[in-house]
């Protein structure tokens, strides 16, 4: 059968450049647990594409200060990755309870979104803040809130490592929970701070690609942690002499330290109006 058209050997290979172009975008991102304050929104996104935004009390603190200003963030020119914080191990006890809070968790994270303005099918993030391989009473938690999520109409994603455990198993625990969720859609942010691959507290024009995390399928890429991780991350060089990475137009002595990320969208939640 004859094909509908054809392309010349020079319009392919325009067309493979375009399509190869199109590929590649990379986006810088930032996030933090503390809302940087409106006057320091128009200095971040002369560097920054997107910022993380907060559902819930962030990891160890007690109240959410990025509460009510999802409007500001997206005025100042910010895309969104939109994070819930979930829960760690010791809380889950048991596969049944771990569903049961998994299925409450969804319902909060998707109320919470749609008090902040978030619109349906906003992508949210759950963070997955201990790594390795996920136990029985992990995967029943993750899997519920994510079944949640996608049940009341937005999308499911999951902030986690993408380092090689150092145990014996060597696990990278993305790849775990992929291999765990079966068909669902899940879009991956992938922690890797260790350099390499992390080229550190660096603010390049083009971002690095998620895929060089380590993780193939990544969509978001922490590269870098604010307290750097001395463990994971000392061989990296280029943090302050706290051992913080603080963005370009501000000072130490402000406090506006922050952790570095790369996607492959300008908005990686899907969060703007």
């Amino acid at each position: 059968m004859k094909a509908p058209y054809s392309l010349s050997v020079a319009g392919l290979i325009l067309f493979s450049v375009i399509s190869s172009a199109g590929q590649s975008s990379t986006y810088l991102g930032f996030d933090r647990n503390d809302y940087p304050g409106d006057a320091n929104l128009k200095t971040l996104r002369q560097t920054f594409s997107y910022t993380g935004y907060w559902l819930n009390n962030p990891p160890g603190s007690k109240s959410n200060s990025w509460t009510g200003y999802r409007t500001a963030v997206e005025s100042a020119g910010f895309g969104f990755l939109v994070l819930f914080n979930g829960r760690l191990y010791a809380e889950l006890k048991s596969v049944a309870k771990a569903q049961r809070m998994g299925k409450a968790d969804a319902l909060t994270a998707v109320s919470s979104a749609r008090r902040e303005g978030f619109p349906g099918g906003t992508i949210i993030f759950l963070d997955q803040e201990q790594g390795g391989r996920m136990l029985s009473e992990q995967k029943a938690y993750i899997l519920a809130w994510v079944d949640g999520v996608i049940a009341a109409g937005f999308r499911a994603g999951i902030y986690c490592s993408g380092q090689v455990s150092p145990d014996e198993e060597h696990i990278v625990t993305a790849i775990d929970i992929r291999q765990s969720a079966g068909s669902r859609e899940i879009t991956y942010w992938a922690i890797n701070d260790a350099c390499p691959p992390s080229p550190g507290c660096t603010f390049p024009q083009r971002a690095p690609n998620p895929s060089q995390s380590g993780v193939d399928f990544a969509e978001i890429w922490q590269f870098a942690q604010s307290p750097r991780r001395k463990d994971l991350a000392g061989r990296c060089t280029n943090y302050s002499r706290d051992a913080n990475c603080y963005p370009p137009g501000t000072s130490s002595a402000q406090g506006l330290h922050i952790d570095l990320n790369s996607a492959t969208s300008p908005d990686p939640s899907h969060g703007r109006h």
